[in-house]
């Protein structure tokens, strides 16, 4: 169908119940307003019939707003649920469901018999929302496994040139501890693990980055390793290797042998 010329009206199409809207640009609209209930289509742009929305969805917008305002500070308990049915005159279920969304969603805690209360905010609780959907994630996918192993190689070539930076005396000393503990747990798989989790955690607190720390110790958390005695002791070696590098400040030494542990641990 041609453009139509100036002065015409854009042409609109009905069809059960929707209005698809051609030739004008929404463009502008779309990104001023995301929540508008317009789509694209190669023939325009579409208009869906306006959803009914249910009360504890009203019920969670209100109780959001209280919490990103800072009206409730974190650690601070919401009303009780008695006191927010009469605020908002609505039933119990619709007080419930909204809390349970604010938990889900990592925004507050619920102990049974006691008031919710706001959660602190952290890079690490709000990166912990995501290890359910991961880990479920990877079990359905062995090829997203493969693809979080390259993401952390990415990730922790950065990390550990950081830490060539701005490594100081104390957190030398707290690596070669590790290293030290992991040495003494070669025969003990699950303790070595565990310490094996806690030297990459430590080269990413290095950076002084709360973001950097909190995707560190979710990837530690979504793999497995899985060695034996001897190639744990490799591993300990190159651990080894990467604090002797770090000390010198040498960004490239201690890459190719953080590159090394990793071949190791991923063989």
């Amino acid at each position: 169908m041609p453009r139509p010329r100036g002065g015409e009206r854009p042409a609109f199409h009905r069809a059960r119940g929707a209005v698809e809207i051609r030739y004008l640009d929404f463009e502008p609209a779309l990104l001023q307003f995301p929540d508008m209930a317009l789509h694209k289509t190669d023939g325009g742009l579409v208009e869906a019939p306006i959803a009914k929305r249910k009360l504890s969805d009203h019920v969670l917008d209100r109780l959001k707003a209280m919490i990103t305002s800072g009206e409730y500070a974190p650690g601070e308990a919401l009303p009780s649920e008695r006191e927010l049915m009469v605020r908002y005159g609505v039933g119990r279920p619709a007080i419930r469901e909204a809390m349970q969304t604010l938990a889900t969603q990592g925004l507050i805690t619920i102990k049974h018999g006691e008031r919710a209360r706001v959660r602190p905010l952290s890079a690490k609780a709000a990166v912990g929302q995501l290890d359910l959907v991961a880990q479920l994630m990877l079990s359905a996918s062995p090829n997203m496994v493969e693809n979080l192993k390259e993401a952390r190689r990415f990730f922790e070539r950065g990390m550990v040139r950081e830490a060539a930076v701005k490594a100081d005396a104390a957190d030398l000393e707290q690596l070669e501890g590790l290293v030290a503990q992991q040495q003494d747990a070669l025969d003990d798989g699950e303790a070595f693990v565990a310490l094996d989790r806690q030297f990459h955690g430590k080269l990413a607190a290095i950076s002084r980055n709360a973001i950097f720390d909190a995707v560190a110790e979710a990837m530690l958390g979504w793999l497995h390793l899985e060695l034996d005695a001897a190639a744990r002791g490799k591993l300990v070696a190159e651990y080894g290797q990467i604090v002797e590098r770090l000390r010198a400040r040498d960004a490239d030494g201690a890459e190719a042998a953080l590159l090394r542990a990793l071949d190791l641990a991923e063989a």
